[in-house]
């Protein structure tokens, strides 16, 4: 499928990693291609317990007394895919596509972020012609759902001083800090009783979706929290009772497709209270989800329901919780400081949970917003816990790295990149946390949508990122 594509290295892995099963929790398949890729070109390599790979190149001649360098990625990709596809992320590859200059996969996300980042690393170890320092090459697992790889790692072993982290989506960008973030997880219990009547199915689909850091500034509708809103909706004009409540899959994804189900004691003022809060809520989002659209089907059904005081509790809980963004910098105009995301919702049998991402580059305001979530969460019955928490990544004032990587895309390019902090999550804060006085950047190709079906991947960008990381390493000294 790629193999027109150049560089030919490059692609030729990145397609055979895409062929791989590789999402969060289930990336072995990905760390065994590592190590065996090490072994053929006889390099030192080591896995641990999480998965993890590191894989250590000595420094080519004239470069044994520079810095060693940690080139740096994440194996795991978010899985989503569109309603109905057959695809099980966890046995099959990925159906790629090319379109022009874009890679894309049919019906489901790419992994782009971040299996192209192994794929540059991985051809950089293979390619004897590169002048380069002492490279240990580092793939951590999991980082899609709270770094849990990095999170486990240890790090005693690497010597590395800079730190290249190949994690961004926006070609000509140098990212030199970033939020630091954790998984806030609620669990709320609920009692069933029989039930019978009538029975509303909501469908709330064709939101834009996307990552729930790099564009919660965008304020796009969560379907999860839409979904909460509809029942609060229709909870003003008759009893509800719920069913279920489903959407999202990832906490750091923005969810675009949620679903509802639930009984009421007045059809038609149900009927009323859904038309006038469709309009409304495509109204809102005219221009931020275009293609949002709210369907229904009523039944006659029996199937045990939460009670009408089981069903307010719940919304309530949905809605007094806060999502999107909290909190804008002051320091640097336009970031975002803090947010949360509501991003998975699943209803069972005697609990229904939600899972939240939080952000913030303040420890202070994160700490603050999860006690917060942590009182609305307890006061309405419910258990919270915190986990895959990791630090922010602060702005170094000097870094000779950064300098370094600066002075190399001037004299490519004859342009400045552009240096910024950003919202999203980037494990350059636990490696920086973690090995006293390492300098990190992160950069990469150029991406659109990622943790969506529409995830795409430019070819000549990887081209020109990829020669812009082998001129950084031989322009280290």
């Amino acid at each position: 499928m790629l193999e027109n594509c150049a560089p030919r290295a490059v692609f030729s892995i990145f397609e055979e990693l895409c062929a791989l099963p590789h999402p969060s929790r289930n990336t072995a398949a990905a760390t065994d291609y590592c190590l065996r890729f090490a072994k053929q070109h006889g390099l030192a390599a080591e896995s641990d317990a999480a998965g993890n790979v590191v894989i250590r190149k000595p420094a080519t001649p004239g470069k044994e007394n520079a810095p060693t360098v940690i080139l740096q990625g994440h194996l795991d990709m978010v899985a989503e895919k569109e309603p109905g596809h057959p695809i099980d992320f966890d046995k099959d590859g990925l159906s790629l596509f090319l379109d022009g200059d874009l890679i894309g996969a049919h019906g489901t996300t790419l992994g782009g972020d971040d299996g192209v980042a192994v794929a540059m690393v991985l051809a950089i170890l293979a390619d004897d012609s590169l002048a380069h320092p002492a490279i240990e090459a580092v793939f951590t697992t999991d980082e899609e759902i709270g770094m849990l790889g990095a999170e486990a790692m240890d790090m005693s072993g690497l010597r590395g001083k800079y730190m290249i982290n190949i994690d961004s989506e926006e070609e000509g960008v140098l990212t030199v800090s970033c939020a630091g973030g954790a998984q806030a997880d609620i669990r709320l219990p609920v009692c069933r009783e029989a039930a019978c009547g009538t029975c509303f199915s909501v469908v709330l689909e064709g939101m834009s979706g996307g990552h729930s850091g790099a564009e919660i500034h965008k304020n796009r509708a969560n379907a999860d929290r839409v979904a909460a809103m509809l029942l609060a909706a229709v909870s003003a004009v008759c009893e509800v009772r719920l069913v279920s409540i489903e959407g999202g899959t990832k906490d750091n994804a923005i969810p675009c497709r949620a679903t509802c189900c639930f009984y009421v004691s007045d059809a038609t003022a149900a009927e009323q209270a859904i038309g006038a809060f469709c309009e409304t809520v495509k109204a809102t989002y005219a221009e931020s989800d275009p293609g949002l659209s709210i369907s229904y089907e009523i039944h006659e059904k029996t199937t045990p329901a939460l009670t009408v005081e089981g069903t307010r509790v719940l919304q309530s809980l949905l809605l007094d919780i806060p999502c999107g963004v909290q909190k804008m910098s002051t320091d640097i105009p336009g970031l975002v400081q803090t947010s949360l995301n509501l991003g998975i919702l699943q209803t069972a049998e005697t609990e229904i949970h939600a899972v939240y991402s939080v952000r913030s580059s303040v420890g202070a305001e994160k700490s603050d917003l999860l006690a917060e979530m942590r009182a609305i969460a307890t006061a309405a019955g419910a258990s919270f816990t915190v986990e895959g928490e990791y630090p922010a990544w602060e702005y170094k004032r000097e870094s000779p790295l950064r300098d370094t990587v600066v002075d190399t895309y001037r004299r490519l390019y004859g342009a400045d990149m552009r240096v910024e902090a950003i919202h999203a999550g980037l494990e350059c804060g636990l490696f920086s946390d973690r090995i006293p006085g390492l300098e990190c950047v992160s950069l990469g190709p150029n991406m659109q949508d990622i943790h969506t079906t529409r995830e795409r991947l430019s070819v000549s960008s990887v081209r020109r990122t990829y020669e812009f990381v082998c001129a950084i390493l031989a322009a280290i000294v």
